[in-house]
């Protein structure tokens, strides 16, 4: 039976209905925003999976094209692969829903909302979290939900829940944030320098909203739920659990203190090896394999009450602590910008590429028309940064965070009309042990200063960590990769000295209060700083030119009346320019021309070609021509592209001369000094001038002046009118 409930968020109402679509799928419900609507299911395996340790959840979130009246590009025109921005909602789904199913129900769960309604008005990425929690909570899948989403701008001063596209584009801050009605449970989104106050004014605007979608959705479970399905019995329990763990904990809180990372995941795992040695003959091989999940607990135990009792960590440094930090740049010497960051042992090779407009990235997706982006950052995670081996390729974490580092960057690069170049940095992490994310801003950044990009100022990320017990909440600066594991918040900003441009957190916790928040904020903004003061004592400022090896692009506007005569009929005057100059040429409607030149030459040649084209003749200016055709008066020189003039034989030399290939041959360049344009358009130049302004002319028999030519409106072979006439 259908059964629906509406609530009332920002400018429409959400409606969530269930009971008409997919009704073989444990849950589904419609969501509704406007005229945006999204179908999300779920499903579960019928049978559990043994000896599993994990919640094995997939979030397939996809955005069909006809939900906006359009068709695929592609030769299929179809769907393919999911795409980045969907791959990025998909991870916006799983973070906040996956700590609230429990292990312990060992079945395969996957969650596909589907986009099938879009408007290009409202993104539906935060219907499409409402959609897939609420059809999980409805269904007989065990969950400790629901969640609610909704995402918070600020433009003018004023917070805005589910703004549109437009009014996202015009705001400072553009936030997506997750929680139950405990509290926050995500936070992630970009900004353009704000400070602290405004996003913590941000998430409160959020969580007031967040608690009623909540409570809409248990209003639609309490009509339409399913019975929630059993937990599986654990048939299999480790019995000298007490007498490991008192043997193993002495050993863990020496192992866990062990310096470097290698070194203490060997010493780890000694223990390991030596507590499953000494219980070999006691422990039944069928309980063995809880062993791992009991040494996970011994060490969580141990880290968490070093950092609550002693604010001591396992590589020895304080709670504000900040490893140690290096950076080098110029590193590769063929590329246009490179920077090499090291904290701790986490390294980035930061890599900045310049192109050309033919080097944009398209976008087609269903938001509307097909754009260019001319700015991309790409992460890649090699398994031997870690130190393993694995398959080399972009998976779901590359591609989040990348893209979390390339909105920190973003918010401080030059205006395109400024700068017209495409920007593209690489992230290689060669090491990690935490915040390899934050490691790429910090290295797009430095790599940006080397290549000689204009950007604003420097950006740098801190990743900030949380424990917390019944009695005191601890905030860490600069975690490692345990503690992320073992703690309870995985809590990224990244910002320049005046503000935050990027935003995530991810906690495991039921939720933190704002004074928590406000407190690792602020530790975060001293870290940054921190951060900040070691790269700019590298590079203050960007270089002071672009790479030699990068192209050159020279923009300038013209008169919209001028494009055809740059252009030239078919093309012919554009496609000269380019011959000539070996450089691309691209002009906008609105006259903006844009040149791009394997070298400065190559692009300043192709830019005085076409001013050239558009310059007007100016009497007593001196021009650079080239002779195109002699004659027995005189020769035709071509002193601007497509405008040439009559040089008369009078006008060579101050002495007399009988033929004027005496002085001249074709395709010979000669300055040239514009004396007159008469009244018939006619342009009359003199090469004597240009060379000898300040000599005296010395009268000669015979000689002929411009009166002495005769009209002759003839066309020339080379296509120009033949105005010299013939010798009398």
């Amino acid at each position: 039976m259908q059964k629906k409930v509406s609530i009332r968020v920002g400018e429409y109402d959400l409606t969530l209905e269930t009971g008409r679509m997919a009704k073989q799928a444990n849950g589904a419900v419609y969501a509704s925003y406007a005229n945006c609507g999204v179908l999300a299911t779920v499903c579960c395996s019928l049978n559990p999976v043994e000896n599993l340790d994990y919640v094995p959840l997939q979030v397939e979130y996809n955005e069909k094209f006809y939900a906006a009246g359009k068709i695929p590009g592609g030769f299929l025109r179809r769907e393919g692969r999911p795409k980045d921005s969907e791959i990025l909602v998909s991870r916006l789904i799983d973070r906040p829903m996956r700590p609230l199913f429990s292990k312990k129900f060992k079945r395969e769960i996957q969650v596909v909302p589907t986009v099938i309604s879009a408007d290009m008005i409202n993104p539906p990425d935060v219907v499409a979290m409402v959609a897939a929690s609420a059809a999980v909570a409805i269904s007989d899948i065990p969950f400790d939900g629901p969640v609610g989403a909704v995402r918070v701008a600020q433009l003018d001063g004023q917070y805005i829940v589910n703004p549109t596209f437009d009014q996202i584009e015009k705001s400072s801050l553009d936030i997506i944030v997750s929680g139950t009605e405990e509290g926050i449970t995500m936070v992630e989104g970009g900004a353009q320098e704000v400070s602290e106050e405004a996003l913590l004014g941000a998430i409160e605007t959020a969580s007031v909203v967040i608690a009623e979608i909540c409570k809409a959705q248990k209003e639609l479970a309490a009509v339409a739920g399913k019975e929630k399905l059993p937990m599986p019995e654990e048939t299999v329990t480790l019995s000298a659990a007490e007498a490991v763990r008192s043997f193993a904990l002495p050993l863990m809180a020496d192992a866990c203190f062990v310096k470097g990372k290698e070194k203490r995941a060997a010493a780890i795992r000694k223990v390991k090896a030596d507590t499953v040695a000494h219980f070999d003959d006691t422990i039944p091989d069928e309980e063995k394999g809880l062993l791992e999940g009991l040494f996970e607990e011994i060490e969580t135990q141990v880290v968490r009450r070093s950092i609550i009792d002693n604010k001591l960590r396992t590589d020895g440094r304080g709670l504000e602590d900040i490893r140690p930090i290096s950076c080098e740049i110029g590193v590769l010497p063929c590329s246009h910008g490179s920077a090499l960051f090291t904290r701790g042992e986490t390294q980035a090779l930061a890599v900045t590429t310049l192109g050309t407009i033919s080097d944009e990235r398209l976008i087609d997706d269903i938001e509307g028309e097909k754009r260019y982006e001319s700015f991309m950052l790409h992460y890649n995670f090699p398994p031997f940064s870690v130190g393993e081996t694995g398959r080399l390729g972009t998976g779901r974490r590359e591609i989040g965070h990348g893209h979390l580092a390339e909105r920190a960057i973003k918010a401080i690069l030059p205006d395109n009309s400024d700068f017209p170049y495409t920007i593209r940095i690489v992230s290689e992490i060669l090491e990690s042990n935490g915040s390899s994310s934050m490691a790429s801003v910090c290295g797009g950044s430095l790599s940006l200063f080397d290549a000689g990009v204009p950007v604003k100022k420097a950006v740098a990320g801190i990743a900030m960590g949380l424990i917390t017990d019944k009695e005191e909440t601890v905030v860490l600066s600069d975690i490692l990769g345990e503690e992320d594991h073992l703690g309870d918040m995985d809590f990224k900003v990244a910002g320049t000295a005046d503000g935050i441009t990027a935003f995530q957190m991810d906690i495991k916790i039921s939720g933190v209060s704002t004074e928590i928040m406000s407190r690792a904020l602020e530790q975060a903004r001293r870290g940054r700083l921190h951060i900040l003061k070691i790269m700019n004592d590298l590079i203050p400022e960007p270089a002071a030119d672009i790479s030699s090896l990068a192209p050159r692009i020279i923009s300038f506007m013209v008169d919209q009346e001028k494009i055809g005569a740059i252009i030239g009929p078919g093309g012919k005057n554009i496609k000269a320019v380019s011959e000539a100059s070996k450089a691309s040429i691209n002009i906008d409607d609105d006259g903006k021309v844009l040149i791009f030149g394997k070298d400065m030459v190559s692009a300043k040649t192709a830019e005085n070609m076409i001013k050239g084209i558009i310059e007007e003749p100016e009497i007593g200016k001196i021009y650079n021509g080239t002779v195109r055709k002699i004659m027995e008066f005189g020769a035709f020189i071509e002193f601007l592209p497509g405008k040439d003039g009559l040089c008369h034989i009078s006008k060579l030399s101050r002495e007399r001369v009988n033929a004027v290939e005496e002085v001249l041959k074709v395709g010979q360049q000669i300055p040239v000094k514009l004396i007159e344009i008469d009244r018939m358009g006619r342009m009359n130049l003199s090469y004597i001038d240009a060379i000898d302004p300040d000599g005296e002319r010395k009268p000669r028999e015979g000689d002929r002046g411009p009166a002495d030519r005769q009209p002759n409106n003839r066309e020339r072979s080379d296509g120009r009118s033949n105005r010299g006439g013939d010798r009398r």
